[in-house]
């Protein structure tokens, strides 16, 4: 197996590129998330309701439901959330696949965890790949607590970044919850920043949310952008 995660993240880019296709689907941007260890909830694509149906059972419900190849699938109300049985499935994918919007799904673990966080790149002018942080989920646009870098980040640099955003404490024992691994944390944000210099294509990545399951981030969600 090939170690090195640009060469097995080029073939992916590759045929997204040939496609002329801006946006990754979603378990594409999955296969590069993965091939630079950035931990990621489990998915898989079904092409139809009973397929989908299998999918959940495979994951263990309840389990996330979203479009396919979709931007901002949320906004187009074409994701639904905790459905709890093989039933609740297949109409998740009817509704989801009813306005000719998507013809596939993707059937996703649900990640339980009470905080969410965004880490994301976006690629200067001047600056080339830049990493972000900050709190995600609906946050993300309310409160706009996020904080940039100039990618490579050092381990160092990726630790300081989180305590560079308001909501710092939200990554300290809360409430009963435990501390947010630190470390594992500030790896995703270098792997990030490491795709984007790796690809120039890339334009952005928008890894929202990424949730701590206990004191572990795990990417619920991942979009990746090419460039024009």
């Amino acid at each position: 197996m090939d170690r090195d995660p640009r060469r097995r993240s080029r073939p992916i880019l590759e045929a997204a590129a040939a496609g002329e296709a801006r946006v990754l689907f979603e378990s594409e941007a999955a296969a590069i998330l993965a091939a630079y260890g950035i931990p990621a909830a489990r998915s898989i694509r079904a092409t139809d309701r009973n397929e989908a149906a299998r999918a959940a059972a495979a994951i263990g419900f309840p389990v996330a439901v979203k479009a396919h190849g979709v931007a901002h699938k949320s906004d187009a109300g074409l994701v639904h959330l905790g459905v709890a049985d093989e039933a609740g499935v297949r109409e998740a994918f009817d509704r989801i696949t009813a306005g000719g919007t998507a013809d596939r799904v993707i059937v996703q673990e649900m990640v339980a965890g009470g905080r969410e966080l965004v880490v994301g790149m976006v690629r200067d002018q001047v600056f080339g790949p830049c990493v972000m942080f900050g709190l995600g989920g609906i946050l993300t646009e309310v409160l706009g607590d996020v904080t940039f870098r100039r990618a490579p980040l050092t381990p160092a640099g990726a630790l300081e970044m989180l305590d560079d955003i308001r909501g710092r404490r939200i990554l300290d024992g809360v409430r009963g919850l435990p501390p947010a691994d630190r470390n594992r944390l500030a790896g995703v944000l270098t792997a990030v920043g490491r795709i984007g210099l790796d690809h120039d294509e890339i334009g952005e990545i928008d890894l929202n949310p990424v949730i701590l399951a206990g004191s572990r981030p795990v990417a619920a969600d991942a979009l990746v952008v090419l460039g024009d």
